[in-house]
């Protein structure tokens, strides 16, 4: 649920600039934009909805501003049906029945309801441990468009007050405050009201000299003609009508792979040997295969 971040807290960038130099440093390379709606998020205190293809840097944004502002990282995952019980809080029903248990015999249901009803009763998930943490915390929730929108509705209050309500216990109010960051995959629709709450930043597979930057940070080792050719390759793959095209990570799988097998140049040989690394489709493996691998394997003129 979290990931405990030992740096000490370092002060709110100061420029835009300062939050794009603060995550080139924690090893995240920013666009102009990503650099801007981050630097945005922190002083105006909003969320911020990231949406774009899968693997594209979404999750990784939330983990390097973590690393960068050296808060601890408290991730909410989404699946279907997801509910409240999993995303909010759930009450410790075997501690409450412990505590009616050990009542004196005679005491009364409004003398016990009052007595099993406090927070030292609640089981805290993601969401109120982000709220109730008595340190700033990154808040990602991931992937929220796996959720339906009565799940959106119950996030409109954390989005908007940053408090929590509790029939029987009350308001649970932040803290402090949590910069958030929902990722979507643009599967589905989001709410006018979800998004309305939120800063906006689409991330999209990056242009060739971003990817080669990202590349040779991941892998410097890698010679620099192998790594140009791999962001082209990668990106012949990408124009493809796949189920899966190739992620970022997968980019850099691929390069730690090439320069583990002392890869010289990205031939048509090498492609297919190596293919099932950005390729994880069978049918995708198919057409890359015979599109790109045919490519590959005609002469540079042609090609």
């Amino acid at each position: 649920m979290a990931l405990t971040m030992p740096a000490e807290p370092t002060p709110v960038p100061e420029s835009v600039s300062a939050m794009a130099e603060g995550l080139r440093e924690v090893g995240y390379l920013p666009g102009e934009s990503t650099a801007l709606v981050s630097y945005l998020a922190t002083k105006l205190g909003k969320p911020v909805l990231v949406e774009g293809p899968a693997g594209v840097g979404k999750t990784e944004l939330a983990k390097a501003l973590s690393r960068h502002l050296g808060r601890e990282l408290v991730r909410l995952q989404c699946y279907e049906g997801l509910d409240e019980a999993k995303a909010l809080y759930e009450w410790n029903y075997r501690k409450q029945l412990l505590r009616i248990q050990a009542e004196a015999s005679g005491t009364g249901w409004d003398a016990v309801q009052e007595d099993i009803f406090g927070e030292e009763f609640l089981l805290a998930r993601p969401l109120m441990t982000a709220i109730s943490s008595p340190e700033p915390v990154v808040l990602l929730i991931d992937e929220i468009d796996k959720t339906d929108q009565e799940f959106e509705a119950m996030l409109l209050e954390v989005l908007s007050d940053f408090q929590i309500s509790i029939p029987e216990l009350g308001r649970v109010r932040s803290r402090t405050h949590p910069i958030v960051l929902l990722t979507s995959n643009n599967s589905r629709e989001l709410t006018e009201a979800l998004k309305r709450r939120c800063l906006y930043l689409w991330l999209d597979y990056p242009a060739l000299e971003h990817e080669l930057e990202i590349v040779r940070l991941h892998a410097p080792e890698l010679s620099e003609t192998v790594a140009r050719r791999l962001v082209e390759v990668i990106g012949m793959v990408r124009e493809l009508d796949l189920k899966k095209p190739p992620s970022i990570a997968e980019s850099i799988d691929w390069a730690r792979a090439l320069l583990l097998l002392g890869v010289q140049d990205i031939d048509a040989d090498t492609f297919t040997e190596t293919m099932s690394v950005i390729v994880k489709h069978r049918t995708d493996m198919d057409v890359v295969a015979d599109r790109v691998g045919l490519r590959l394997s005609a002469p540079a003129d042609v090609a």
